[in-house]
């Protein structure tokens, strides 16, 4: 993920020079254009895992692009940039085909958090076929199912993705801000009591085994210890 290209489409040039330099801190490969022929352009010339597209550009809009984007790949993620706040501009966003959507004025870390999220699920997992093993348990995040011995779990669809972001990260710190905009899409207060009765529920499904626990770490977040780590 660190070497992916990122096709980055901003007329504010003072604000797109910010986002690219940021953007290549962390790692990222990043093409800046400042209007929409000009994106256009470079798209069919040069390959790219990923769109971050400003609404409101000159000589081809941001919607318009990404339906062009979208009629020659229908797979890559696309993020619009806007200083709207209309539920209809999102709407329409949705619509044509995007992945995601910030208003201005955005953090970049928020930026940098959903760009990775977006390459997660548009790149297929080393393991194929998603599972993992978790001490005695198998995690089936396709199937939404937590095997232990001959007892089967059957996950909702949030349970799982905590869960996967866990495993994905077990043995690390996960904050408790990156767990809530990779699987919500946002961050607050409300969200946040949310993944506190995710994490329990999860707690609950795996306590057959004391040697798995999703650790408290105070102030920051939560971690996944697995008998390997």
């Amino acid at each position: 993920m660190s070497k992916a290209h990122i096709l980055l489409i901003e007329d504010d040039l003072n604000l797109g020079f910010v986002i690219k330099d940021n953007l290549e801190m962390e790692g990222f490969s990043v093409t800046l254009c400042d209007d929409g022929e000009k994106g256009w352009h470079v798209f069919t010339q040069l390959t790219f895992d990923i769109c971050v597209l400003d609404v409101m550009l000159p000589k081809k809009d941001g919607f318009t692009l990404a339906q062009d984007i979208r009629q020659k790949n229908t797979q890559i993620p696309i993020i619009f940039l806007t200083a709207k706040s209309m539920k209809e501009d999102k709407i329409t966003g949705f619509r044509i085909g995007a992945d995601d959507y910030l208003t201005k004025p955005f953090s970049i870390e928020e930026l940098t958090l959903r760009i990775e999220a977006l390459l997660r699920r548009s790149k297929p997992s080393i393991n194929q076929q998603n599972q993992y093993a978790l001490g005695k348990y198998v995690f089936d995040y396709p199937n939404l199912t937590l095997r232990y011995e001959s007892q089967m779990q059957t996950l909702t669809q949030k349970e799982a993705d905590v869960l996967l972001l866990l495993c994905k990260n077990a043995g690390k710190a996960m904050k408790r801000e990156e767990i809530l905009v990779q699987v919500w899409g946002s961050d607050d207060y409300f969200l946040g009591r949310s993944l506190d009765v995710f994490i329990s529920r999860l707690r609950k499904h795996l306590n057959n085994d004391p040697t798995v626990e999703i650790s408290n770490l105070h102030g920051v977040g939560f971690k996944l210890k697995t008998p390997s780590l």
